[in-house]
This record gives C-alpha cells, sequence and structure tokens, in this order.
C-alpha cells in the first residue's frame, strides 16, 4: 500500500492569519470572545477552548463591553461589524481577505445596479455575512433554483469561496440560458487556495483507489472534496483526526491519496499520515509473519 500526499492540501494563508490574530488577542486580553467557530474544524475548536477564549453565537446580541471580541475568518455584514465596533470593548476582526474580497466585490455589482445573487449554501456563516447587507440578495446552490430569481434586467453574480468552480461556472451558465434578455456579469470570488485543492484532488484520483480526506464534518470545502472524490468512483473517507482511521478499510488498498481541508492543521495532517504508514506496515506483515511475531518478540 503506497501512501500519497496531495501537492496542495491543508491550512491556508487565511485560516493561518486568523489563528495567529486571536492568538494574539488571547496574549492581550483576559477576557476573549470568539464570535462563532473560527475556522470549521474541531481541533482548532479544542485548541481555541484551552487557551480560555470563549465562544458565543455570530449573531447573539450579547453585552461585550467588556470582552475583547474576535470576528471569525468567515467573516461578517458590514453593518455587524460597524455595530460590534460600537458594543465591543475592542474588536479583531480576522476575515480572510478573500471573504472581504466577496463582500467587495458584492457591494460593487450592486452599486452598479446589478441585483445580486450569491452562488452558496444560504446557512452557511460566510454567505450569511455576505447577504447581510443586501437583505434582497438572491441565494442559490441548484438550477432549479434558477426560476425563483426576481424579474430583473441585469442580474450581478458571486460564489461562496469555497464552492466547486465548476458548480459554480455550470449554474452561471444556467442563468444565462434561462435569462438571455438579461444582463448576467459574473464576478469570480472561489478563492485560488480552494482552486489549488480541487486541482491537486483531481491528480491524486488519477492514482489513488483509495482516499482519505482530512477535515471537519462542518467544512464546506472539505466536504466538496470528499463528495468530488466520491463522484469518481473512489472509496472515500472524510476524519477528523488520526484515531478516525481504521485499517480495515485500507485491507484492498494499493494506493491511498490524502488530502485536506483548508482549516485542517499541519500537524493533523503529519498525524494522519504516521498513522496511515503505521497502518501499510501492519498490512505488509505475511500471515506466517503474524503467526511468528509473538515468538520473535519473546526470544
Amino acid at each position: 500500500m503506497k501512501i500519497h500526499l496531495a501537492s496542495h492540501y491543508g491550512m491556508c494563508f487565511g485560516v493561518r492569519e486568523a489563528l495567529r490574530a486571536t492568538h494574539d488577542a488571547a496574549a492581550s486580553s483576559p477576557d476573549v470572545t470568539l464570535l462563532g467557530q473560527l475556522v470549521h474544524n474541531p481541533v482548532v475548536d479544542d485548541h481555541l477552548s484551552q487557551l480560555g477564549i470563549r465562544r458565543a453565537s455570530p449573531d447573539a446580541v450579547l453585552d461585550l463591553r467588556q470582552t475583547h471580541a474576535v470576528i471569525t475568518a468567515h467573516g461578517t455584514s458590514d453593518a455587524r461589524r460597524t455595530a460590534l465596533q460600537k458594543a465591543a470593548l475592542k474588536v479583531t476582526d480576522t476575515t480572510c481577505p478573500l471573504v472581504r474580497k466577496a463582500h467587495d466585490a458584492l457591494a460593487l455589482l450592486v452599486a452598479e445596479g446589478y441585483h445580486p445573487v450569491v452562488i452558496g449554501q444560504r446557512d452557511h456563516v460566510e454567505v450569511r455575512g455576505l447577504v447581510g447587507d443586501f437583505p434582497s440578495a438572491s441565494v442559490l446552490l441548484d438550477a432549479a433554483e434558477i426560476d425563483q430569481l426576481p424579474a430583473h434586467q441585469r442580474l450581478g453574480i458571486i460564489a461562496q469561496t469555497t464552492q466547486p468552480l465548476e458548480r459554480v461556472l455550470t449554474l452561471v451558465a444556467a442563468i444565462k440560458t434561462a435569462r438571455p434578455d438579461d444582463e448576467v456579469r459574473f464576478i469570480d470570488t472561489v478563492c485560488h487556495p480552494t482552486k489549488q485543492r480541487q486541482q491537486a484532488l483531481e491528480d491524486l484520483l488519477q492514482i489513488c483507489d483509495v482516499l482519505v480526506v482530512v477535515g471537519g464534518h462542518n467544512s464546506n470545502n472539505t466536504r466538496q472534496l470528499a463528495a468530488r472524490a466520491a463522484a469518481a468512483g473512489a472509496s472515500v473517507y472524510q476524519i477528523e483526526r488520526p484515531t478516525d482511521l481504521s485499517p480495515r478499510w485500507f485491507r484492498h488498498a494499493k494506493n491511498v491519496g490524502v488530502t485536506a481541508g483548508t482549516s485542517t492543521l499541519d500537524e493533523t495532517v503529519r498525524s494522519v499520515m504516521d498513522r496511515l504508514h503505521e497502518i501499510a506496515a501492519e498490512q505488509s506483515i505475511t500471515p506466517l509473519q503474524r503467526l511468528l511475531l509473538p515468538l520473535t518478540q519473546h526470544a
């Protein structure tokens, strides 16, 4: 069993910066409240909890006068950001620069007279932040929802940053087909790290029969990697920690690929790789060697 690590995987620069800024906040303030999940990863959640950082809902109405509030990497609306800056003792904004770019793109489209359309998950915290300043915005994730778009001669489209580019482009094309008389403008806001990890996955699928995708179960970009691998016919296992791995998954595997979502820590990926190498070594032992192993251990 050979193990192949994707050429691009794991934590992106936006997540690294968010973690660094949150660490700095914890070091400078005795009372820090994280407004939501910094990134969608339970290992990161545990780590921040150990630093004494409290967590509240991103939309909660809180008395923040005595706390240092942290806006997560997924961002928030400008209205919410302004309200927090007025209410909290101090605010650290860890919004990913590429999420900020998506906010700016949507605001530009609205300013130019387009009806705002976001391709993404309606209930995802990033999408809620994107449309928070534009309550009339339309959110869709499936071609069946195109009919629900309002009658408007100009449609301006962006995407949740972690959506698969192929899905986004397919939906944009479908909107243009359904609305041939309308002006449709699309600004590509799918982030570069997401595109890199999706392409690296395609490379793994050419040589691997089993894929391990490491990342939080509620991480959109991690789930998209797992879904793409499954659609290609690979045996796919999405895990959060190396202890989630089961040796029986790899009994007949020849080539195992490993990738990780953009919120997955480097040390988590290393631990998964170490455990997979252990499993590979265990499975390389022949039945006869396995029988003789107790004898050699007591020799």
